[in-house]
Parts: structure tokens; sequence; C-alpha cells
């Protein structure tokens, strides 16, 4: 059964000090408490971690909302669509105070309660969360406030900023902590953790496992400012003490409106009154197929499953309006245009994300505009899977960090990638949406890429694992930036490149081409802005606290792991 976050409330630790005589201690305000349960902060945390990464519209998004555009799967008409976000951006201002004020505040708190209470297994995991949460950031800002952060308590108001170099080896600490907070079979642990633990109803040996296999993103992740192969070959050869199946996949669940509106952050644009995301015609390229590098040819089953239709290949604009790109009954806008027909209402013409990533419609052709019906939202936002892992296995293998069969490992990532969409259509609770596990098309498509890859040199080989890990990580931005930041691949729209039409197809096909009968002729794409290596810190931060550094310039600045 799919744990929900309905029971999540929004908690805002906030630490009361005062001294009553003891004849008022009657006087004990219930709707008014002074401590909050750990059962209740951690539930919480979590779900603020899912709002400071997830995609969405305007109240609950967070930083994959910039994200998806620089990895160049949603194109946005907003200042992230040039390169352009600065401090002052919206939603690193929404996801910076939910890293932080609501996830990590929280996990300070059960640390620290639990500990004293001897209630370790909600040490342990607030522990992981943890740290998983300070590499997002540091992946995403570079340095951030870490060793003084969330110490009010004792006289720091205004924490510095700490290299990031040093905060990557810390975290590696917590996860031992987290681990051996775990295994301890002498903890008092009169409270442990079930329902309120969402993401894995109390299972340790889960929580392990999740532990186990960040450690081997974050290896990954440094492996080329650090030689990491005694470490992840430790790990590697220990398998079952990683995620090892679909369901042991670590991921933030979400479920469909009731008392509360549990549905993904993302779902937001089926019911918005103006919706943000567009489908990259990049990524939508790629997953038909017309690219001429990248899976030329090759047809990809999930594009029902990512990409929901609102009309059907004949019908004119529900607006009377003229699109920008259009092929057949996808209709989106160009990343980086400054086109005529860029800016024209397509309100319910637009294509949107579909039942994977965000719980929304699986494209069955009916062709009708998306409503807050059109799905149940109910789709997991997720942290690492299994797929990941096996990702980031065959990635070591490519690059000599380990021994082993990186086609091997390859081709069982693609095919638990097929498996993932399932298991999320699962938990979105849809019927009638056909399995495309060991369907034909995928047993087409896995052979048609393991083609490709047994064609290629040991760079195109990797350009291959990291285009597939791309493709099946949709929804989940941090990653994917991280990845391409780190090895250059995928390869990306380059707007500024005259020879790629903005689709990605060789000029001159897509002008004029009946089958894209929308796309312009003539549509202007140039940026003088080059690719942001990390994001801009808040600027708010920077002006409130004397201790931080001043703005970076994002397209300079090099998170440490960066070659």
């Amino acid at each position: 059964m799919l744990r929900k976050i309905k029971y999540i409330v929004p908690v805002v630790i906030l630490m009361i000090s005062c001294k009553k005589n003891d004849f008022l201690d009657i006087n004990h305000d219930p709707n008014n408490p002074t401590t909050v349960p750990i059962s209740k902060l951690l539930p919480t945390a979590v779900k603020s971690l899912g709002s400071a990464l997830a995609m969405g519209n305007v109240g609950n998004a967070g930083i994959s909302e910039i994200l998806n555009e620089y990895t160049h799967q949603i194109t946005q008409r907003a200042d992230v669509d040039q390169y352009g976000a600065t401090g002052n951006n919206f939603f690193i201002g929404t996801a910076w105070p939910f890293f932080y004020q609501g996830t990590l505040a929280n996990l300070e708190q059960i640390i620290k309660d639990g500990t004293e209470a001897g209630n370790l297994r909600y040490v342990g995991i607030a522990k992981i969360l943890k740290a998983y949460t300070y590499s997002q950031l540091v992946d995403i800002f570079g340095d951030v406030p870490f060793s003084e952060a969330l110490k009010l308590k004792e006289g720091i108001k205004y924490p510095k900023f700490d290299d990031d170099a040093t905060i990557y080896p810390q975290l590696f600490s917590i996860l031992d902590e987290a681990i051996s907070n775990l295994n301890n079979t002498t903890a008092a642990n009169v409270i442990r953790p079930g329902a309120d633990d969402v993401i894995y109803g109390g299972n340790v040996t889960n929580w392990i496992k999740a532990a186990n296999t960040i450690k081997l993103k974050l290896y990954t992740q440094i492996r080329k400012v650090k030689n990491v192969t005694a470490e992840v070959t430790a790990l590697v050869n220990s398998p079952s003490t990683l995620i090892s199946t679909t369901a042991e996949s670590f991921v933030i669940p979400y479920g469909p409106v009731g008392a509360t509106d549990d549905r993904n952050p993302g779902f937001g644009d089926y019911f918005a009154a103006q919706r943000l995301n567009f489908i990259s015609p990049w990524f939508y390229e790629i997953l038909k197929g017309y690219n001429p590098r990248i899976n030329t040819g090759i047809v990809d089953p999930r594009i029902p499953y990512y990409i929901y239709n609102q009309l059907n290949a004949t019908q004119p604009t529900r607006e009377g309006n003229p699109t920008e790109y259009r092929d057949g009954p996808f209709v989106t806008i160009i990343f980086g245009s400054a086109g005529p027909n860029r800016d024209h209402n397509q309100q319910n013409s637009i294509s949107l994300m579909g039942i994977y990533p965000v719980g929304g419609k699986y494209d069955n052709g009916s062709a009708t505009p998306a409503t807050g019906t059109s799905g149940t939202g109910a789709a997991p936002y997720r942290l690492i899977t299994y797929a990941d892992r096996l990702y980031l296995e065959a990635e070591l293998i490519n690059t000599g960090v380990i021994t082993g069969d990186a086609r091997a490992k390859l081709k069982t990532a693609i095919e638990e990638s097929f498996k993932q969409v399932d298991y999320v259509v699962t938990k979105t609770g849809s019927t009638g949406v056909p399995v495309l596990a060991g369907s034909a098309p995928v047993t087409t498509y896995v052979n048609a890429m393991l083609t490709q890859y047994d064609a290629g040199d040991n760079n195109r080989k990797l350009e291959i694992i990291m285009t597939q890990k791309w493709i099946s990580s949709f929804g989940s931005q941090v990653d994917e930036y991280t990845d391409y930041r780190r090895t250059g691949y995928p390869i990306f729209f380059n707007p500024n490149d005259p020879t790629i039409a903005p689709g990605g197809r060789v000029q001159p096909p897509i002008n004029g081409d009946p089958s894209n009968p929308g796309a312009q002729a003539s549509v202007p794409v140039q940026l003088s802005r080059p690719y942001p290596l990390s994001l801009p810190w808040l600027t708010p931060e920077l002006n409130t606290n004397p201790n931080a550094p001043p703005q970076k310039n994002p397209s300079t600045y090099k998170v440490f792991w960066m070659p």
C-alpha cells in the first residue's frame, strides 16, 4: 500500500525557553507545544526535502524548476530559458528555506532528541537524510553553510559558508554514523519509526541500503579529484548492501488529493491557471529518434508515459494561436528562442509531463485538455533508484574505476528503467496503462541501444550510458545536472550552434517539414551566456549574512569535484 504524506503537517522548529512557577504547570496548552515529537518531525523533514528538490508550480516548487531547463528536458518562458537565473530567482528563494528551515532544522532536532532518548533508529534515518540533503546542496551551489548552520542556540546567527571540498568527507562520516545507529542493538529505541517513515516504513535494512547507495553516488561524484577505487570496489563487491530492487529505491512518495493535497509538486501544471513547463524539443526529438547523433532512428516506448498531448495530429490549437514548435500532436516552445510565436498562449494545447514522472495522464490518444482530474499526481519523487545504482556502476566500469562488464550493467540498467516506469504507474493508482517491462517494443529498444553501444568507442559508450540515465531520470533534475557537469554527457542542445535546428535535427529538414506544421522557418536562437557551472546563492542570504561570500559568477564557479 502506498504510504502517503497526507498526515504531514508543516512543522517549523521554534525553540522557546521560559521559566514557569510550579503552580502554573497546570496551564499546559496542547495546541501550542514547546516541543514536537520526532515522529512528527520526520515526515515534515521529508516533505520539505521533496519540495526543495521537485519541480512544480509556484507554491511548492523547488530547485528542479530551474535545473529541468538546464538539463534540456523542459523549456520555460522565464529567465532560466536564457541560462539567466540569478540569486533573486523565485525557485532558489523557495528551495533554500525548504532545505535549511524545513528539512535540516527538523533533522537536527531529531538527531538531538533521539540521541538523548536512545531512539537511535530515528537518529540513523535523520543522519542519512542530512547527508543526502547536504550532498545535494553542495552539488548545486558549491560552498554552503554547514559547520555553523542551524546553531542559533549556540549564538551563531550568521553561519559561514564552508569550503565544499571539506564538506563531502564529513558526509561519508555521517553516513557511517547513521549505519552504526541503525545497527545498534542495545539502544532503548522506545519509539521506533513506522508509518511516520514515509520512505521505508521503519525498515532498517532498506535504510542501510540507501545509505550505502548514497555513498556509491558520492564516490562516483568525486572520482575525478580522488582515487575512489578501493571504496567503490568494497561497495559493489557487497551488492546485497546496496539498493537491489525497484521497490527498494530511495523515493519520496506522494498520494492523490484527499483531506490534504498530497500530489507530486510537478503535477501542478495539470490544474494551474498558467502552465509553466513545456517539454523540450531536444528531449522530445531524442525520444522520437529524430536527432542525427543521439538514438537516431530508435523510438522510445516511454513516450506516451512521459508526454501527454492535449491535441491530436490534426487539431488546430484550442487558443487559435500559431505554435513555435509542433510535431503532429506535440506542441512546445524552443529553448532560448526570440521567435515571434514563443509567447502565444497555448494553455490547453501544449504537451505536458505524463504519468511518469508527475502522476499525470498516460497518453492513450484521447487528446483532451488536461485538468486536475486527468491523473492522480501520486507519483513519487525519485532520490536514488535501483536503475541509478546500475548506471553508476556502468559509468565506473567504463571509466576504469572498477572492473566489470559495462555492457551487461548497461543492459540491466535500461531494463530496470522500464520497470521503474511501471512501478511509478502502480503507485499512481491509475488503471488501463500498459505494462512496459518485457514488452516487444522494450526488447527492440534495448537491443537497438546495445547495437549502438557495441559500435562505439569508449567515449561513445560513456555517452550512451549517461544519455540513458538522463532519459530514465526525467523529473529528478539535480543528479542530471551533476552528471552532465562531471562527464560532459549527455549532449545538450547548444543554442549558439547554427548547424543544428532548434529541436535537434540538422537544417533544413525542420523548416517547412510537413510532419512539423507549426515549426517556424526561422527562429532566432542565440545566447551570450555560457552554461552555468553552479547556481547562484540566494541573494537575501548574502545580503543579511555578513559571513557570506560575494555573489559568484555561475558560469565560472566550479564545484570542487568538477574537472
